[in-house]
């Protein structure tokens, strides 16, 4: 190659690589002044949340502002790392146009030189410009290794939940002994951010005028709910066991002392048209549920804080929808599956696989029949709602699946083929690490899927038989159990077993843990404590009655009702001292929904709220 085109390569080469020396040494001292997330700007943005706790608007612009902090540190952190590996690139490079340059530099003649070959060769000067550019580089690459600490720092602090400037419209206080992936479990504040985008692409501008209106609307009538009514609740039950189905609330003051005859601490009681076993969730001033008989399928709206029938959306018209009902067992019914909501749209399913997506003033967004369910006892597994899509699990003893659709469209967002049979549990998000995983009980497997597009993460064979009950976790620990097979804890990072236990084993109650403890409740009346780490049983309290209802962890205790309608509430401390019971005396198959100082329950008899205000 002709000794120029080396010459070139090498000089503008250099030219690069001092400016890029010279942007990574600014950068680090730009690092060291501050990063996006320094600790007084997440404080100020946490105070003004705090100050403006019945302005959810302002809210969601305080968590997006905090969204957009975090992305732009971690693309900084990656920028520095790619000018780090660029600048290593361009040394060598620089490094050998020279080495090709000079391999024969005694061989230049005496005359006629280019003169930039002169000073190449013969100027001293030369020696300083490539020491001071070497030196320049040099520098250049130590202060960039030297920023790294600041990251790593930063996200050792995260990992150890030392970061709490994450904001939510849902942020509240939460118990000590949780960890900071279960603040996110509770809150449901990691959202699908992918998808969300996705969707927000395919908006028309008529489709993303018409969403601009409908925020105009919800803002009006938050200002109007403010001015005329009760302050709205801040924490949210948005589907079956809370937020992401985990079995845990950050809900403050829920009455211990109540009576459902007399009506001390209730707000109100109301009836339900149809019939279901499904459970309350609550979003805003709103409790959802549905009920279905062999004349219709419907979804109801209720206002949480006066019992109000607000609408009703019947699941009719659906194309692929079956004509006559599937059988299903008298225990289970047409309405087993608890709702879901986002606070802006709400789903609900039925035995008949028609699932109906409305908005808040229950009109009727879309409709569509997933299947009709090849399972004998009927349908029951609830939805879930991950960000902008919501999650149906669909075992079968044929053709099961598990698939995401769109909550704007009803789109199959993914879809993945499922080998397990027939199965009444459902799904939930698990944090590990602060990255969500979609765990999925099923026979025989339990397995984490990534919510974002269904590619598995691990899965584990550890089940067998009619599998009811839902898994929960915490601590990134993962507890699945099922009646005449095991209590089983994975590890959520690998999928490792922990430990196993057949002591006390669920049927239909889905177990719960908090970080120490894993409680199960049985068909036959025995609520066990299990030690979350070493799986032994360390209480029991055979209470004599039957569980269906799943256990809830709120406000530092234990909540759970009896198929026989008593509420008992134990001490969240492993020991389970027994706080109180309330006879309501009315047949209780459906877990409550919580939110500050209320708990919406539906019985057999209808739905009713108690209130620590009433």
């Amino acid at each position: 190659m002709n000794k120029k085109i080396y010459r070139n390569i090498a000089a503008v080469t250099a030219i690069f690589a001092i400016t890029l020396s010279i942007m990574l040494a600014t950068n680090y001292f730009q690092v060291r002044k501050a990063t996006p997330l320094q600790t007084e700007v997440a404080e100020t943005l946490k105070e003004l949340n705090d100050m403006n706790s019945n302005n959810p608007q302002l809210q969601e612009q305080i968590r997006e502002l905090d969204l957009l902090s975090r992305r732009a540190y971690f693309v900084s952190e990656s920028h520095l790392k790619t000018g780090i590996y660029l600048l290593l690139a361009m040394i060598g490079v620089l490094v050998l146009s020279l080495r090709f340059y000079f391999h024969d530099v005694k061989n230049i003649p005496d005359k006629d030189i280019d003169p930039v070959d002169d000073w190449l060769v013969k100027s001293k000067s030369r020696n300083y410009v490539l020491w001071g550019s070497g030196v320049l580089a040099t520098a250049a690459l130590l202060l960039a290794f030297l920023s790294s600490p600041y990251y790593t720092s930063l996200k050792s602090k995260k990992a150890a939940g030392s970061d709490d400037s994450a904001l939510t419209a849902d942020s509240y206080p939460v118990e000590e002994e949780l960890t900071t992936d279960d603040e996110y479990a509770m809150a449901g504040i990691v959202r699908d951010e992918t998808a969300g985008d996705a969707a927000a692409e395919t908006q028309t501008p008529a489709e993303e005028s018409a969403a601009t209106e409908a925020s105009g609307a919800e803002t009006a009538q938050a200002a109007e709910a403010a001015a005329e009514g009760p302050e709205i609740p801040k924490v949210t039950h948005n589907g079956f066991r809370g937020n992401n189905s985990n079995g845990q609330s950050s809900a403050r003051n829920i009455p211990a002392s109540w009576n459902l005859a007399s009506g001390t601490n209730i707000a109100w009681k109301a009836s339900i048209p149809k019939p279901g076993y499904n459970s309350p969730a609550i979003s805003g001033r709103n409790v959802f549920l549905s009920g279905a008989d062999a004349s219709g399928r419907e979804l109801y709206c209720y206002d949480l804080f006066t019992g109000e029938l607000k609408w009703t959306l019947s699941a009719s018209g659906i194309p692929g929808s079956p004509s006559a009902m599937p059988k299903v067992n008298e225990d289970t019914g047409l309405a087993a599956s608890s709702v879901a909501t986002n606070g802006q749209q709400v789903c609900a399913i039925f035995a008949t696989g028609d699932i109906i997506c409305a908005d808040m003033d229950g009109n009727k967004l879309w409709a569509k029949n997933v299947g009709v369910p090849d399972n004998h006892y009927g349908y029951a597994s609830s939805l879930l709602i991950y960000g902008s899509e919501v999650i149906i699990q669909y075992d079968n003893d044929s053709n099961g699946k598990l698939m995401a659709l769109n909550l704007s469209n009803g789109n199959v967002r993914w879809s993945k083929d499922r080998s397990e049979k027939a199965t009444w549990s459902s799904p939930t998000i698990a944090y590990v690490d602060r990255k969500p995983q979609l765990v999925v009980m099923g026979n025989p497997a339990i397995t984490a899927y990534n919510p974002d597009n269904g590619d598995i993460i691990w899965k584990v064979d550890c089940m067998s038989g009619e599998v009811g009950a839902s898994p929960c976790a915490n601590n990134g620990r993962i507890f699945g159990a099922n009646e005449y097979v095991n209590l089983v804890a994975i590890n959520g990072v690998d999928g490792s077993v922990l430990w196993e236990s057949n002591d006390y084993l669920p049927e239909v109650s889905s177990p719960v843990a908090s970080r120490d403890w894993v409680y199960v409740a049985t068909s036959y009346g025995v609520l066990a404590c299990y030690n979350a780490e070493t799986g032994e049983l360390v209480a029991e309290q055979d209470l004599g009655c039957q569980f269906y209802s799943s256990p809830m962890i709120v406000d530092g205790k234990l909540f759970i009702f009896s198929v026989e309608g008593t509420l008992y509430m134990f001490s969240n401390n492993g020991q389970l001292t027994l706080l109180g019971s309330i006879n309501t005396g009315e047949n209780t198959f459906a877990t409550p929904a919580f939110t500050d100082g209320m708990m919406v329950v539906r019985s057999q008899n209808g739905l009713y709220c108690v209130s620590s205000n009433s």
